[in-house]
């Protein structure tokens, strides 16, 4: 039996990097010599990351112009933004209220038997980033090279909306050529992404081994009450998001579930969104989401729509809270909230984006920010299961809008279809047996 689906192998990978990471862990004399270890498994994971961001810039800014410029008119454009950023706001605040009673209920702080952190002790994640201003200002690009060069999704977003809107008054003139130039990029560019997918189980397995060889299995016992609620909370967003698009979607709600499972195993084992992107791209294709609806959608998504890490920002300050002993009130619960909203979009382009919103929260709501230390010995277990569930929601969110504009093929039995088909690209399953 050949083993040539990238799900198979994304899941060998990960038991074998269990595996191997608690051997290394388990032989290393100390600390030290463990953190050597994982840093060459790190290494590895590193280099498939660098892989998946190399393509990140140049194919949101290719999908997204030919998503704007392939629009019949300039109202679908601002209709489907409309939509777009509706399911994105009514989906975060769901996220966080979600957050927000399971950690009243379950709890999980209150248990911890663990020496607290010092009071002045620091958490080295820079916070100036959230500043209401800063974040406005960052939104707009000095420069696309820049903007590309440190894969700053919304700022891209940004300069190809312009771009896509610029191409779109020039298409009897300079359009055809540039148009046909940039759908050339988007092809080049599924292809490249195909190739380095290749190596996902690669990464995966050293993304597995680095964590567990430095931390061990026992990090997961000490914070299990921690880590189970937060994922009885992931499950019960799941069930949401599910039954939100089910009541669009219908059955066919499961068709696309069973699509998007390897690019959540991939975002759900690397704990990185990028890694996902190609991948649901392509698969949202194969759903039949008109190829300029993706191109358009999932790109905001990855800069607005983060319903995992919404999730985990609520759950993580009040496990906080809770951990130091600190009561907050119904009140205080709702301005966390109506604060969460706001200073956490936008954020997709920043390093340990949902620590750091963290980090600038609890201060603001008189917490130690030292109480972030707390959790960020497992945040990586957190992180993976935050990243695919923003995988998850964004997928939703497409295909929902895709239904919405009457661009998604296959929604109708006998339905006539007027509208280009997806972007077909090639498989990875093919592209596996042609390197074998």
């Amino acid at each position: 039996m050949k083993f040539n689906k990238l799900t198979t192998w994304i899941g060998l990978a990960m038991l074998l990097g269990i595996a191997t990471g608690y051997v290394c862990h388990a032989l290393a004399p100390d600390a030290a010599a463990a953190r050597e270890a994982g840093s060459y498994f790190s290494a590895v994971a590193d280099i498939f990351l660098r892989l998946i961001k190399m393509i990140i810039a140049p194919l949101v800014f290719s999908t997204l112009v030919t998503g704007i410029a392939g629009m019949s008119d300039g109202k679908s454009v601002g209709r489907i933004g409309a939509r777009a950023m509706g399911w994105f706001i009514s989906a975060s605040l769901v996220s966080l209220l979600l957050g927000l009673f399971w950690a009243n209920l379950l709890h999980p702080g209150n248990s911890m038997n663990l020496p607290l952190p010092d009071a002045h002790a620091t958490t080295n994640l820079a916070t100036s980033s959230l500043k209401f201003k800063d974040f406005i200002v960052n939104i707009f690009p000095k420069s696309i090279f820049e903007a590309m060069a440190g894969n700053s999704v919304l700022q891209i977003v940004v300069f190809s909306l312009f771009f896509g809107f610029a191409l779109r008054a020039v298409k009897e003139r300079a359009g055809p050529a540039m148009m046909s130039a940039i759908d050339g990029l988007v092809h080049v560019m599924i292809r490249v992404t195909d190739y380095v997918m290749l190596l996902a189980p690669v990464g995966v397995f050293a993304a597995i081994a680095a964590a567990i060889t430095v931390q061990g299995l026992g990090v997961l016992g000490t914070f299990a009450k921690f880590i189970a609620s937060f994922y009885v909370g992931l499950s019960s967003l799941w069930l949401v998001l599910v039954l939100a698009g089910y009541l669009v979607l219908k059955g066919r709600v499961l068709e696309l579930l069973g699509l998007v499972k390897e690019p959540t195993i991939i975002a759900f084992s690397t704990a990185s969104s990028e890694a996902a992107y190609p991948k649901t791209m392509e698969q949202l294709g194969k759903f039949g989401v008109r190829s300029e609806v993706t191109g358009f959608v999932l790109p905001l998504g990855y800069a607005f729509n983060l319903d995992g890490s919404m999730m985990y920002q609520a759950f993580a300050v009040l496990f906080v809270a809770q951990a130091y002993g600190v009561e907050m009130s119904f009140a205080t619960q709702l301005s966390l909230l109506l604060f969460l909203m706001v200073s956490s979009k936008g954020m997709a382009g920043v390093s340990r984006a949902s620590l750091v919103v963290v980090a600038a929260t609890l201060p603001m709501f008189g917490l130690p920010e030292a109480g972030l230390l707390l959790i960020m010995g497992v945040d990586v277990f957190l992180d993976m299961g935050r990243t695919a569930t923003n995988v998850i929601g964004n997928s939703l969110a497409t295909s929902v809008i895709a239904k919405w504009e009457g661009k998604l093929s296959g929604s109708t039995v006998g339905e006539e279809r007027t509208f280009h088909e997806p972007l077909q690209v090639p498989t990875l399953a093919r592209d596996a047996e042609a390197v074998a």
